[in-house]
């Protein structure tokens, strides 16, 4: 259950940066509401994950899938260029989050 709150903090988190990206700096008020709302739920979600999972592997896991997710989104909806480079840095960044949560750290 711990990591299904981690998994809707981050969904949550994922709305939130895609509608600050659409509020234009804040300059838009439905994307702005939006934004707020969305991280907000997402802050209250990753508060209920940490009662049950170590705070590092939780944020590493959030972070990480957050960065990955957040390219795709920046690559198909907002038709963003990435490199290979880039791709090359998201495939260390899904293996250092693998790792952390598999075998580095003790419980």
């Amino acid at each position: 259950m711990p990591y299904v709150l981690l998994g809707i903090a981050i969904v949550l988190e994922l709305f939130g940066t895609t509608f600050l990206k659409a509020s234009a700096g804040f300059t838009k008020l439905f994307p702005t509401l939006l934004t707020l709302i969305f991280y907000g739920a997402c802050y209250f979600f990753f508060s209920r994950a940490l009662n049950s999972i170590n705070l590092s592997a939780a944020y590493a896991t959030w972070c990480g899938i957050g960065i990955v997710a957040a390219t795709l989104i920046s690559v198909l909806i907002f038709k963003e260029s990435i490199s290979i480079l880039g791709i090359v840095g998201i495939v260390l960044v899904l293996a250092g989050v693998i790792i952390l949560n598999t075998v580095g750290m003790t419980h």
